[in-house]
């Protein structure tokens, strides 16, 4: 039987993160070969791994990482089953080190198959699961690439990347700035133009009907009704519309008996508050039409060309939530 010291057991703890009884064990059952005892590990953590197959792994960390030339970014999330494990600093540690070898793939398969100190990506996940006692494997995976990127990542459980048309003196500002919208906002496409018509024509049916419902409720309960919005999307508000929209504001400036040579000042800020009404879709889902959350006298759109040239050309965005 080969003598197994505390060294050895210190060194393959090293190694793999494994528990000192684990590593002891494995050590044991190898006879004292180091790259066999690893491979026990590896064995026990898929059979661990198999039993929580089914296991949810809704907690873990997201991790942004951006190459030193700032034009490519990779975020992702290290999932597993509790906050517990999420927290602890080891776990955190091996998120950035995958991190580190994530930033040079463009799909999640490709990471997943790349080198880990002599095993694959997806094999140190197999191992840790063994390890740890609980479900480990990469949940969302983006990657972005631009003139510059930039990255925002809130309490480890939501992270954003947003690409710029043009590194400015002022991009690491701009692109942190957007990409803290695209992590509280959550937009799913840039611009309302991206959207296609039929999805706008059906969004806005269900939203009417909703609203609708609701109001029904509201009646009843002798409560103030919310309006009912004719459209959802810039992409609706034609020219025909617009026109039709100030006309039924004179229209009604006139009923209520205000002079005309007043309406100049006062229709702007009626228009502007029916195509406000009229493009809830475009403030949820597209980034560039958005309130900016830093200053909501802005959109997004507005921000980024107060801050000079560049513009938002992509952004990624990955959660837990």
């Amino acid at each position: 039987m080969a003598k197994i010291t505390a060294a050895d057991v210190n060194k393959l703890r090293k190694a793999t993160g494994a528990g000192m009884m684990d590593c002891k064990n494995a050590l044991v059952e190898a006879e004292g070969d180091f790259d066999k005892a690893i491979e026990v590990l590896r064995k026990k953590g898929q059979k661990v791994a198999e039993k929580r197959a089914d296991r949810d792994s809704s907690e873990g960390v997201v991790i942004a990482k951006i190459n030193d030339a700032n034009t490519r970014g990779v975020v992702f999330s290290l999932n597993c089953e509790t906050d517990f494990v999420a927290k602890n600093d080891s776990y955190v540690e091996l998120a950035n080190e995958l991190g580190d070898i994530a930033i040079n793939f463009d799909s999640k398969e490709a990471f997943l198959a790349a080198d880990f100190k002599g095993m694959t990506v997806e094999e140190k996940l197999i191992e840790q699961t063994g390890v740890i006692g609980e479900k480990l494997e990469i949940g969302g995976f983006e990657v972005l690439e631009a003139a510059f990127i930039g990255a925002y990542v809130h309490g480890n459980k939501i992270g954003a990347l947003t690409g710029l048309s043009e590194a400015t003196d002022n991009a690491e500002e701009v692109a942190k700035a957007v990409s803290m919208q695209v992590a509280s906002m959550g937009a799913t496409t840039l611009s309302y133009k991206d959207f296609d018509p039929e999805f706008v024509a059906s969004e806005t049916e269900a939203r009417i009907a909703e609203i609708e419902k609701e109001n029904i409720e509201l009646g009843r309960l002798g409560k103030t009704q919310k309006n009912v919005p004719q459209y959802i999307s810039m992409s609706q508000l034609t020219p025909e519309v617009m026109a039709k929209a100030e006309e039924d504001i004179k229209a009604e400036l006139k009923a209520e008996g205000k002079p005309e040579k007043i309406w100049d000042r006062i229709v702007p800020g009626k228009l502007e508050r029916f195509v406000s009404d009229n493009t809830t879709l475009d403030n949820e889902k597209a980034l560039l039409d958005q309130v900016f959350i830093m200053d909501e006298s802005l959109n997004v759109a507005k921000y980024v060309e107060s801050k000079g040239d560049a513009r938002v050309v992509g952004f990624k965005r990955v959660s837990l939530a």
